[in-house]
């Protein structure tokens, strides 16, 4: 692909995945949250995200906006293509049923001239910001939690990594079917041989992805999650992998290494899922039950009573 075409081709899709036809595949959102488009403004750019709040029932009563909500930052998937908006039947699910504030990050998405080290930086200077402000968006600074999706997940674990470094204490970090490995050997886990033709990622998707996110002269290392040098004190994590995914072997190595680290790592597998299968929910069955397991981890994580 040409740097037009590639332009020209997420400007499709990501047209196409945000389209109500889409609702067919990426489920319909819980009625019981708000959904609406806002933009942080950060050093030197402007920042959309795509934000989930808890409503009441009518006639409860009472400010929705009175009580500091926990604060779940979310980061999509498709590393060059992918909106915010295929994970709307998730993030809605999880802003009605904590309850939380649900942020979702519409970071840059790959292509040249634009690395993953930007996307990176959306991910880690979203949740920065929210937290420093967090009495404006009515954010209890003290129950954050992170969450990620495929090329989402990577982030997520950089951020988590970040969070840990500067202090700032997260209570959970999800990851689902992550990649967490840029370098050389990104190829080389077994998962990425054995599914390298599955429906919903491909090898040659991978390799495009490889040549945008770390073009020469990056170090790969310090954008792989799996080869971050100090992974201890970091939040506890559920990772949950799909079987029949190209980067199984990817969740499964980063949560021996969590583990190895001393940081609780719950690691879940979906037999005969494929990637991205929580974007699939009309299609695919065991996004609910991935749904039900990230709601309880989470909830117990961010010290929220039972759900309803």
């Amino acid at each position: 692909m040409t740097a037009e075409e590639l332009a020209a081709y997420s400007a499709r899709e990501n047209h196409r995945r945000a389209s109500p036809a889409m609702r067919a595949i990426t489920g319909m959102p819980d009625p019981g949250a708000a959904i609406d488009w806002q933009v942080l403004a950060l050093p030197g750019r402007r920042l959309p995200v795509r934000v989930h709040r808890p409503v009441r029932a009518p006639g409860a009563g009472g400010d929705d906006r009175a009580t500091a909500l926990p604060l779940v930052l979310h980061v999509h998937g498709g590393g060059f293509v992918g909106t915010a908006v295929q994970s709307d039947w998730v993030n809605s699910h999880l802003a009605a049923r904590l309850p939380a504030l649900v942020v979702s990050v519409e970071h840059r998405l790959l292509a040249p001239g634009t690395a993953l080290s930007a996307a990176a930086d959306d991910g880690w200077d979203a949740l920065d910001h929210l937290v420093r402000h967090a009495a404006d968006w009515g954010i209890d600074p003290a129950r954050i939690a992170v969450f990620g999706e495929s090329c989402g997940g990577l982030i997520t674990a950089l951020a988590a990594i970040r969070a840990e470094r500067a202090g700032l204490r997260l209570r959970a970090q999800v990851l689902v079917n992550p990649l967490t490995d840029v370098t050389g050997t990104m190829f080389d886990h077994p998962s990425v041989t054995r599914h390298a033709d599955s429906p919903t990622l491909t090898l040659p998707q991978l390799r495009l992805l490889e040549r945008l996110a770390v073009p020469a002269g990056t170090d790969p290392r310090a954008l792989s999650p799996l080869y971050a040098g100090d992974l201890s004190g970091l939040a506890p994590a559920l990772v949950v992998v799909p079987t029949h995914d190209p980067l199984a072997d990817h969740g499964r190595r980063y949560a021996e290494r969590l583990r190895g680290a001393g940081t609780p790592a719950r690691l879940t597998e979906y037999p005969e899922a494929t990637h991205a299968f929580l974007s699939m929910p009309a299609v695919v069955p065991q996004a609910e039950a991935a749904r039900a397991e990230i709601t309880g981890f989470l909830r117990d994580a961010l010290a929220l009573p039972g759900g309803h």
